[in-house]
Protein backbone atom coordinates (compact mmCIF):
# COMPACT_ATOMS: atom_id res chain seq x y z
CA UNK A 1 0.00 0.00 0.00
CA UNK A 2 0.98 3.51 -0.91
CA UNK A 3 1.63 6.05 1.84
CA UNK A 4 0.87 9.66 2.11
CA UNK A 5 2.61 11.56 4.71
CA UNK A 6 0.27 14.48 6.28
CA UNK A 7 1.55 17.64 8.33
CA UNK A 8 0.94 18.29 11.56
CA UNK A 9 -3.06 20.18 11.27
CA UNK A 10 -4.61 16.76 9.85
CA UNK A 11 -2.38 14.87 12.69
CA UNK A 12 -3.78 17.30 15.14
CA UNK A 13 -7.84 16.24 13.20
CA UNK A 14 -7.04 12.81 13.16
CA UNK A 15 -5.66 12.10 16.87
CA UNK A 16 -7.75 10.36 19.14
CA UNK A 17 -10.15 9.23 16.80
CA UNK A 18 -12.03 6.03 17.61
CA UNK A 19 -14.31 4.72 14.90
CA UNK A 20 -14.04 5.60 10.59
CA UNK A 21 -14.41 8.70 9.33
CA UNK A 22 -14.51 10.20 5.85
CA UNK A 23 -12.04 12.82 4.66
CA UNK A 24 -13.41 15.19 2.15
CA UNK A 25 -11.82 18.03 0.11
CA UNK A 26 -12.90 21.64 0.83
CA UNK A 27 -15.92 20.79 -1.76
CA UNK A 28 -17.13 18.12 0.01
CA UNK A 29 -15.85 15.90 -2.42
CA UNK A 30 -15.20 12.40 -0.48
CA UNK A 31 -11.22 11.58 -1.03
CA UNK A 32 -11.53 8.11 1.33
CA UNK A 33 -12.54 6.54 4.12
CA UNK A 34 -10.00 7.02 7.24
CA UNK A 35 -9.99 4.05 9.49
CA UNK A 36 -8.03 4.37 12.85
CA UNK A 37 -5.59 1.94 14.43
CA UNK A 38 -6.95 0.88 17.03
CA UNK A 39 -5.24 0.57 20.12
CA UNK A 40 -5.32 -3.16 21.81
CA UNK A 41 -4.71 -1.83 25.34
CA UNK A 42 -8.48 -0.70 25.25
CA UNK A 43 -9.37 -3.93 25.48
CA UNK A 44 -7.44 -5.39 28.90
CA UNK A 45 -9.63 -6.54 31.35
CA UNK A 46 -12.40 -7.25 28.75
CA UNK A 47 -13.73 -10.79 28.80
CA UNK A 48 -14.93 -12.44 25.84
CA UNK A 49 -18.83 -13.27 25.50
CA UNK A 50 -17.29 -16.74 24.56
CA UNK A 51 -15.08 -19.30 25.74
CA UNK A 52 -11.54 -19.53 24.47
CA UNK A 53 -12.69 -23.26 23.18
CA UNK A 54 -16.32 -21.78 21.90
CA UNK A 55 -14.00 -19.55 19.76
CA UNK A 56 -11.77 -22.27 18.23
CA UNK A 57 -15.19 -24.50 17.52
CA UNK A 58 -16.72 -21.40 15.65
CA UNK A 59 -13.11 -20.75 14.01
CA UNK A 60 -13.40 -23.85 12.56
CA UNK A 61 -16.65 -24.09 10.52
CA UNK A 62 -17.03 -23.93 6.87
CA UNK A 63 -17.84 -20.28 5.53
CA UNK A 64 -16.92 -18.06 8.00
CA UNK A 65 -15.48 -14.87 7.02
CA UNK A 66 -12.78 -12.77 8.77
CA UNK A 67 -12.95 -9.76 10.25
CA UNK A 68 -10.94 -8.05 7.18
CA UNK A 69 -13.25 -10.32 4.98
CA UNK A 70 -16.26 -8.79 6.21
CA UNK A 71 -15.26 -4.99 6.76
CA UNK A 72 -14.15 -5.35 2.85
CA UNK A 73 -17.67 -6.37 2.21
CA UNK A 74 -19.10 -3.50 4.16
CA UNK A 75 -16.73 -0.83 2.32
CA UNK A 76 -17.85 -2.45 -1.17
CA UNK A 77 -21.60 -2.10 -0.38
CA UNK A 78 -21.35 1.55 0.94
CA UNK A 79 -19.52 2.09 -2.40
CA UNK A 80 -21.92 0.94 -4.04
CA UNK A 81 -24.61 2.81 -1.98
CA UNK A 82 -22.93 6.57 -2.94
CA UNK A 83 -23.29 5.43 -6.58
CA UNK A 84 -27.32 5.48 -6.51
Amino acid sequence: MNQIIVDATLTEKLAGLSEPIQLCDQHGRVLGDFWPVVDPSMYKGVDAPASAEELDRRSKEPGGLTTLEVLRRLHDLKEAEDFR
